[in-house]
Parts: structure tokens; C-alpha cells; sequence
């Protein structure tokens, strides 16, 4: 008989491809869920491409009694329960502290209790901040911001403190943290808390920092979803893809089956108590590059991208994964490369609908003074 898995939040986009990569393997699969209207819809039913055999529990992770419950007779958990964007969480405090640090504490209260095998909880390259970057003699820099009065120039790169250009390079888990918005504080809580209990009640725990996941079963209404969503929806709707700053600013993409890949080794693997791992593609592009050709592919190369030029509070400039620590002691190795993947997305987008909420979520942040 197969272990038993709990998935937080497995009824999204990320959890139901792991759902899928644990039900392949032979395991069985428990999934708490809130089905939360901002990814789900206003109808809160259970997502038509969550797997059957998935037993569905519906609750929220804050709530104790539904973590216990959820909790009887597993024997691993995944936490992936989070609200996500970088945007809304710079307006939406209480709910992003709520949602992801007292979810994480009332899952973990409950764990001291229930202990289970491994704990795999879902980290975040927006931990880092800036990525990496070399200066002219090739040695790391870290720790560097852009300015308000820079970026109000259209200054868009990262300097040295002497304004001398810099190397983005890509970015391993030992780099410092520079949290730069309340989402990516509270991953970076997520992640500390999870690993100081776990390290205190003896619970195994991997913590999985995921870089821009894409693919298909991603919230399109959601305009604080990952990029490539947003340009989905935009492009769905005939709109122009919106881009922040000139659209030259890099990310690693990474398929959201190779993610699933990635959180089944953390399970598998033996002796990875207490490793932090970057999960991405290990190849950065520019958000630019993305756009348009996402475009192509969906046979609307005419709507190129907006670009623009207005900086939102809380982006980086560049950051993009260095998988080396996840190839060596994972086995993890990244099957889908992103032309691949940008096909098969199109054609999941062919039959679904998206309801464009690009410009309402730009006019909240510009109604806060959150864009420049």
C-alpha cells in the first residue's frame, strides 16, 4: 500500500500537477483546500482537473480542527497553502501575514503532535530580492537596491554604489535574503518557521524556493498570478500584454511538471533534513522575450507587448536560478524546455476563458502610490 500525502492547498494550480506526479508514483493523496475564490472562481467547486482518486477536504489551513483532521494517517505533507502576488500583498497586509504565517504556525502546531515522515513546504525566489550579481572584477555583489530617484529617471539596472554597471548572474541558495514585499516576507517566514520547528521536533524538513512556475491549470483570472497568466488573459481578451519598467528584466521559468518532479524527489530522496533548494530552469529570459512570443504562439503576433516604463513598489530587476545544489543532491533535472512548454500552454488556453483583470489590479496599486 502507497504512503499517504497531505497536500496544503492542493487544489491549485501547482498542488493538482503534484497531486497527479504522487498519484503516477503509487501513492495516495489528501488535499486541504480552501478554494479560494481568487484562484477558483466565486463558485468555490472543486477544480474539474483535480485528479478523482485526490481526496478533497475543504478548509483552511488556520483552522486547527480542519489541520488535525486533515493530518489522520498521513505519513508526509506538502505546504503549498499561500496567497501569492508581490502587488496585492503590499495593500492586503493582514490578509498575506494571516493566510501564509498563521496558516504555516497552526500547521506546524498541529505537526508537534502529529508528526509525520517529511515536511515539504513550497519557499519562494522572491526570498532573494535582487539575484546575483558580479561586478567588473568578477567578484559577488549583494545586497544592493535601486533607488527611488534612479528608477524615476527610467534607470532601470542595478548599480554598484559607485554607479558602475553590474552582471546578473544566476542566484544559489546561499545568497542573503532582501525581502522586498510582504509576500516575500512571509515566504521567507514560511520557510524559517518550518524549518526551526522542524529542526526543534525532530520533523524532517525541504524547503523548495520555486522560481516563475508556468503551465496549464493556472488561475487566468488572477491578475496577481504568475506572469505568464496575465499575459494569457491579456492576450485572450485581445489586449496587449502590460510590462513593467522596458521589459528586459530577467526570470527563470520553470514548468510546472518538472516543479511536480522536484517536490516528489523531496520526499524520496533520503537525508535532506534541512536543505533549502532553488527550484527553477536553470535558463533566464527576458520578460519581453516571453511576452512576444507567447503572442506567436497563439497567433496574435500583433498585439505586442506595452511596455510601460513605470516601476511597481516591491520588483526586482533580475533574479534566475542556480539549480546545481538540486541536480546534486535531488537528481533533479529539468525535462520541459520553455518553447515546449509555451506550445503546450497554448493550447490548453485554446478552451478556456479568461476574464481580464490587468488594469483594475494596475489601478489599485496606482491608486496607493504603489507604481512610479
Amino acid at each position: 500500500m502507497g504512503k499517504r500525502i497531505l497536500i496544503t492547498g492542493g487544489a491549485g494550480f501547482i498542488g493538482s500537477h503534484l497531486a497527479d506526479e504522487l498519484l503516477a508514483a503509487g501513492y495516495h493523496v489528501r488535499v486541504l483546500d480552501n478554494l479560494s475564490p481568487q484562484v477558483h472562481g466565486p463558485d468555490c467547486r472543486r477544480p474539474a482537473f483535480l485528479a478523482p482518486e485526490t481526496e478533497l477536504m475543504v478548509g483552511d489551513v488556520r483552522d486547527r480542527r480542519a489541520v488535525e483532521n486533515a493530518l489522520q494517517g498521513i505519513d508526509s505533507v506538502y505546504h503549498l497553502a499561500a496567497r501569492v502576488g508581490v502587488g496585492q500583498s503590499m495593500y492586503q497586509i493582514r490578509d498575506y501575514v494571516d493566510d501564509n504565517d498563521l496558516g504555516t504556525a497552526t500547521l506546524l502546531q498541529v505537526l508537534i503532535d502529529h508528526p509525520v515522515e517529511r515536511l515539504v513546504v513550497a519557499s519562494s525566489m522572491s526570498i532573494y530580492g535582487e539575484g546575483l550579481y558580479l561586478d567588473r572584477r568578477g567578484h559577488p555583489v549583494e545586497d544592493l537596491e535601486r533607488d527611488l530617484s534612479q528608477l524615476q529617471q527610467g534607470s532601470w539596472e542595478v548599480l554598484d554604489h559607485a554607479g558602475r554597471s553590474l552582471t546578473p548572474v544566476p542566484t544559489p541558495e546561499n545568497k542573503r535574503a532582501a525581502l522586498s514585499s510582504i509576500y516575500a516576507l512571509s515566504k521567507f517566514v514560511q520557510e524559517r518557521q518550518c524549518l526551526l520547528i522542524g529542526q526543534a521536533y525532530g520533523i524532517p524538513v525541504v524547503a523548495l524556493r520555486f522560481f516563475n512556475v508556468y503551465g496549464t491549470r493556472q488561475a487566468l483570472s488572477n491578475p496577481y498570478t504568475g506572469v505568464l497568466a496575465i499575459f494569457a488573459s491579456r492576450l485572450l481578451n485581445d489586449h496587449r500584454p502590460m510590462i513593467f519598467e522596458d521589459g528586459l528584466q530577467r526570470r527563470d521559468f520553470v514548468h510546472v511538471s518538472d516543479v511536480a518532479q522536484a517536490c516528489r524527489l523531496a520526499v524520496e530522496v533520503p537525508n535532506l533534513t534541512g536543505q533549502v533548494l532553488n527550484i527553477g530552469s536553470g535558463t533566464s529570459y527576458p520578460i519581453r522575450h516571453i511576452a512576444l512570443r507567447l503572442a506567436e504562439i497563439l497567433g496574435k503576433g500583433e498585439l505586442t507587448p506595452d511596455i510601460t516604463s513605470r516601476f511597481r513598489v516591491g520588483d526586482i530587476r533580475h533574479c534566475f536560478a542556480d539549480i546545481l545544489l538540486a541536480r546534486e543532491v535531488l537528481g533533479y533535472r529539468p525535462q520541459v524546455n520553455l518553447e515546449e512548454g509555451l506550445v503546450e500552454l497554448a493550447e490548453w488556453l485554446a478552451d478556456q476563458v479568461a476574464y481580464d483583470r490587468v488594469e483594475q489590479a494596475s489601478h489599485e496599486l496606482a491608486s496607493r502610490g504603489l507604481t512610479l
